[in-house]
C-alpha cells in the first residue's frame, strides 16, 4: 500500500504545475474553445474542440496506415522497416496528443478541479513517442543514405537521444520542471536528427543525383515549411483573433499543423515508400 501511495505521489505531482493562463477554469474553459456535451455509457462528458480532434484522430490513422504500407512491402530493406516504426510512434503519439489537448482536454485537466492543470501524463508520453519517432525516422535515413561507421554512428546517436529524452521528460514529470516537459523544448531536442537527415540526404543527391534522395530532400523542406506556417501562424495570434472568445470561427495552429502533417504522410506514401531502400554505398566520410 505504501509503494502504491508513493507511485501516485510521484505521478500526481506533474498537477502541480498551474496552467500558464491563471484565469482558465472549469466554468470559462469553453470560452476558450469550442466544446460540446455528449454521453458516453450513461456519463456526460465535455468534449473540446471537435473539429481539431477530428484532424489530430486522422493524423494518428494515416500515419499508422502509411506505417503498415511500409511494413507491407518491406522485403528485406531495413530501412522501410524503421521508417514503418518511425511513422507508427508517431501515429501513436498524434492519438495521445488528441486525446489530452484536444478531445478529452476538459476531462483530464479540468474537471473536478477549482482551476485547470497545465498538462498531463498522456501529453508527457505523446512527447516520448514524437520524439521516438524522429529519431527512428533518422536511423530508416542511415540505412537508405549511408553505410559503414556513418551508419553506426546515426544509428547510435538516434538511440541515445530517445533514451536521454525519455529519461529528461521523466524527470521534467517526476520532480516537475516545466522546461523539460514543453513541446517546444521536444522540438529542439528533435532538430538535430531532422538537420542531420537534410543534410545526409541533401548531400547524397548533389553526389548521385537520385530521385530517392530528391524526394528525400523535398520531405525534409516541405516538413519545415510545415513548421515554419506552425509557429508564424502561433506568434501572430491568429487562432485568437479568429475565435474571439466564441463569437467567430475555431481554427487553431495546431488544426494547421495536423493538416498539413496529413498532407506530409500523403507525399512520404506516394513518393518516398517505394523509392526507399537499403544502400551498401556511403558517399558520406566514414
Amino acid at each position: 500500500m505504501g509503494l502504491k501511495k508513493s507511485l501516485i505521489s510521484c505521478f500526481s505531482r506533474l498537477e502541480s504545475i498551474r496552467h500558464s493562463d491563471p484565469e482558465l477554469t472549469p466554468e470559462n474553459w469553453c470560452r476558450q474553445q469550442p466544446c460540446i456535451k455528449v454521453t458516453i455509457a450513461s456519463r456526460e462528458i465535455l468534449l473540446s474542440q471537435p473539429a481539431s480532434t477530428l484532424y489530430v484522430y486522422l493524423l494518428a490513422v494515416v500515419c499508422i496506415g502509411v506505417a503498415i504500407y511500409f511494413w507491407w512491402f518491406r522485403g528485406n530493406e531495413l530501412s522501410r522497416l524503421w521508417w514503418g516504426i518511425s511513422l507508427s510512434a508517431w501515429g501513436i503519439g498524434a492519438f495521445l496528443a488528441g486525446t489530452s489537448y484536444q478531445a478529452f482536454g476538459y476531462e483530464i485537466k479540468c474537471a473536478g478541479r477549482e482551476s485547470c492543470i497545465w498538462t498531463s501524463w498522456w501529453e508527457l508520453v505523446y512527447l516520448m513517442f514524437q520524439q521516438i519517432s524522429m529519431s527512428a525516422m533518422l536511423v530508416a535515413v542511415a540505412y537508405c543514405c549511408t553505410a559503414g561507421t556513418m551508419r553506426t554512428l546515426l544509428s547510435c546517436y538516434a538511440m541515445a537521444s530517445s533514451l536521454l529524452y525519455v529519461i529528461v521528460v521523466f524527470i521534467g514529470g517526476f520532480v516537475p520542471v516545466k522546461p523539460l516537459i514543453t513541446f517546444g523544448f521536444m522540438v529542439r531536442f528533435s532538430l538535430p536528427a531532422f538537420v542531420l537527415m537534410l543534410i545526409v540526404s541533401g548531400w547524397r543527391y548533389c553526389m548521385l543525383g537520385n530521385s530517392a534522395d530528391l524526394v528525400l530532400v523535398g520531405a525534409w523542406l516541405l516538413l519545415l515549411f510545415i513548421s515554419a506556417a506552425y509557429y508564424l501562424y502561433d506568434e501572430l495570434e491568429i487562432t485568437e483573433k479568429l475565435w474571439e472568445q466564441g463569437a467567430g470561427i475555431w481554427f487553431s495552429q495546431n488544426d494547421l499543423l495536423h493538416i498539413g502533417l496529413i498532407l506530409w504522410m500523403l507525399y512520404i506514401a506516394l513518393f518516398v515508400a517505394d523509392r526507399v531502400k537499403d544502400t551498401t554505398v556511403s558517399i558520406i566520410p566514414g
